[in-house]
């Protein structure tokens, strides 16, 4: 027998049942946790923005001749929400620059408005005992599937460097997905996100490895505002890709090696050093990629792919000392630091000479 209605619930809704005594934020079986000003201004962003929240669980009793709503799954959402409109906090510039730093009460009414009717979806409980309310946080529970690396930090950061890969990622997705760098289901695993955070990181940091991508969450996971140093590396990353675009249009990057995700990683480091330098890449070796250079760049990166396929399927076939050593590093330990750089210097200097 259906143990729940599925219904939606405003924000005023909410802070009248809270002003009434009618709603329960603290049932005795629900994790207590604290979240972090990040945290707080991300969910308000999310609805500023008008963009969807998870569900809350919340069951209905009748006591005396009052309903009362007890918040069963989802108290911090809604604690936050409250702790907001009272004034008890602003939104971080980080998250939304547009708002940050006013308090709700200091907010053109309008936007008080979008605010107080924007809808939370409700799965309302009933006739639910504890054993029952027990046996439903087990199966939601059961259905969760264990987070890869990229998810993990989506759960754990919620800074500066997290909203500005995520943005990245989302701009480009669609190019990405075209080119053929990573499939749907990378993407439905947050592939673009890590893809975003780990070009940014080169931006910022110079090339490295792969992992240490969690420093860079970690690093500006308290900063209100963007820092220069990031915004910089965002106006390049949206320049390179633009360049890289210009290029190879998707629909030619798909059919070269340059799709694969450790060559367009030295693709497009490479071309965001011919913009502004990065650190682990020669600095006396930056081509020329105005519009007319794309021309050049798009024979070179041609010939580098053709001859790898070349080399790579004749194996009776010499294979030039510099060429051996540039497709052991296009082959192994792809995301490490060393065979990072050393695709780069090879790719520049191709392009160079």
């Amino acid at each position: 027998m259906k143990q729940f209605d599925a219904r939606s619930y405003s924000i005023a809704d909410f802070i009248e049942w809270n002003g009434s005594g009618l709603l329960d934020l603290s049932p005795k079986f629900q994790r207590r946790s604290v979240w972090t000003r990040a945290a707080k201004s991300f969910l308000i962003d999310t609805v500023l923005r008008g963009k969807p929240m998870p569900k809350v669980l919340l069951t209905q009793d009748l006591i005396g001749k009052k309903n009362v709503r007890t918040v069963v799954d989802g108290q911090q959402r809604i604690r936050t929400i409250l702790e907001y409109v009272s004034g008890g906090f602003t939104v971080l510039a980080a998250h939304n620059p547009e708002y940050a730093g006013i308090k709700f009460n200091n907010l053109d009414p309008e936007i008080q408005g979008v605010i107080l009717q924007y809808e939370l979806g409700v799965d309302l409980l009933y006739n639910v005992s504890l054993s029952d309310m027990l046996d439903i946080f087990a199966r939601i529970n059961t259905y969760s599937v264990t987070l890869n690396a990229q998810e993990k930090l989506n759960a754990k950061y919620l800074g500066v460097f997290k909203t500005a890969a995520y943005d990245l990622g989302h701009s480009y997705v669609n190019y990405i997905l075209d080119g053929g760098v990573l499939t749907e289901k990378n993407v439905s695993r947050m592939g673009e996100a890590q893809l975003a955070s780990d070009l940014l990181v080169a931006l910022i940091g110079g090339i490295q490895t792969i992992k240490n991508i969690d420093r860079y969450y970690r690093e500006y996971e308290n900063s209100e505002t963007v820092p220069g140093n990031v915004q910089h590396a965002v106006d390049i990353y949206h320049s390179t890709m633009k360049y890289v675009g210009a290029i190879y249009p998707a629909s030619d990057l798909k059919n070269t090696n340059w799709s694969r995700p450790h060559w367009f990683y030295t693709l497009f480091t490479c071309v965001a050093h011919a913009l502004s330098p990065l650190q682990g890449l020669p600095d006396d070796m930056r081509p020329d990629i105005s519009e007319g250079g794309v021309i050049v760049w798009r024979a070179e990166l041609d010939q580098l792919s053709a001859l790898y396929d070349r080399y790579t399927e004749r194996t009776n076939e010499d294979v030039p000392a510099a060429f051996a050593r540039f497709i052991n590093y296009a082959q192994r330990r792809t995301t490490d630091t060393e065979a990072r750089r050393e695709r780069g210097k090879f790719v520049l200097a191709a392009i160079a000479s």
